[in-house]
């Protein structure tokens, strides 16, 4: 959407003063503005464009504006200006070595809790293109066999396979040869039809069996497992009284404790050449939480070395200082980029 000059700085000074207040903008407050220079009654006729362009809206009859969720994402798309860190505010924000990625992570959710005043959930890392290290088929009688898959990260994933008869150990030995000698290192989309074929081939009477591992090694690495989130500064959230009415508190404190419906938000990467540091912003019903469409959630996707991946997110109300945000989940990338590099 395109607003003229006017507008633009009219709709800018009604949320950064929502911002700060939390209370309806009126016309007066904005011809206070010096760099505006507009009488009340200019301003209120461009708040009566704005508001028929559905950016901004009067919640009750003689009150001022408040921007709406449309009005946010021009903002934020548009409007919103990077905004540095002072030296003094991004020293808060250091992080501390540990020995484990965990404590890490959850030293940083509290940080950034503490110093946006917002509610945080930091993802585990995860590897987002996950290869095959090795496999292991071992018999285990009953007609039964056990096919352990180690991917990436050492990750490891146990498959038990029903069979038609017990394998001599021989003949064990060779398919584990066949399988490491032509899945080693490959991920989900390289195990092509070439490879699958060759393989059954080599495999001779035991191609059926080839089918099953090959089966197993492909749920192995489209599994997800449960994905840690730890989050931090939950009590920020009575500090905005526009989440505190009824039950929105506790729905939201419960989403917050209840790490699964998180995941949605949590889960994605950032793939196909965009950037590792990639900042999303959710804005009420595009948060895809339906206890949260009330809050705007920022995130941030950070990378610990190549393909191992996870998310932070920033959860405030609507009128949250994304500016703030914004330049305070970059600062952590950097940190985060120096801590591991330095490893």
């Amino acid at each position: 959407m395109e607003l003229d000059e006017r507008k633009q700085k009219i709709l800018h000074a009604i949320i950064q003063n929502y911002q700060e207040t939390g209370e309806p903008v009126g016309s007066r407050t904005i011809s206070k503005l010096t760099e505006l220079q507009l009488s009340p009654a200019t301003i209120r006729n461009e708040m009566a464009d704005l508001e028929e362009l559905g950016l901004i809206i009067q919640p009750h009859t003689s009150a001022g504006r408040i921007p709406t969720d449309k009005g946010y994402r021009l903002y934020v798309d548009q409007l919103m200006q990077d905004r540095q860190l002072p030296t003094d505010t991004r020293n808060e924000f250091l992080l501390r070595r540990v020995d484990r990625v965990e404590e890490l992570l959850m030293q940083m959710a509290k940080i950034l809790a503490a110093n946006t005043n917002y509610a945080t959930m930091i993802s585990g890392p995860r590897y987002q293109k996950n290869k095959v290290k090795f496999t292991q088929l071992s018999p285990m009688g009953n007609g039964k066999l056990l096919a352990v898959v180690v991917l990436d990260g050492n990750l490891v994933k146990n498959n038990i396979l029903n069979i038609d008869e017990d394998i001599p150990d021989d003949d064990i030995l060779g398919l584990n040869l066949l399988l490491n000698s032509n899945l080693n290192g490959l991920t989900i989309e390289e195990i092509n039809l070439g490879i699958i074929t060759k393989l059954k081939e080599e495999a001779g009477s035991h191609s059926e069996i080839i089918s099953k591992v090959l089966d197993a090694v492909a749920d192995s690495l489209g599994q997800e497992d449960n994905l840690p989130i730890y989050t931090s500064g939950t009590p920020n959230i009575f500090k905005y009284p526009e989440l505190t009415g009824g039950d929105k508190a506790s729905e939201l404190i419960s989403t917050l404790e209840e790490k699964e419906r998180l995941e949605s938000i949590m889960s994605g990467s950032s793939e196909g050449g965009e950037d590792r540091h990639e900042i999303q912003v959710y804005i009420g019903d595009e948060v895809p939480v339906e206890t949260m469409k009330d809050c705007s959630v920022v995130t941030a996707t950070y990378e610990l070395e190549e393909g191992v991946q996870g998310k932070i997110g920033i959860i405030g109300p609507k009128r949250m200082d994304y500016q703030k945000v914004v330049a305070t989940l970059k600062n952590t990338m950097s940190q985060l980029d120096e801590i591991f590099k330095k490893k």
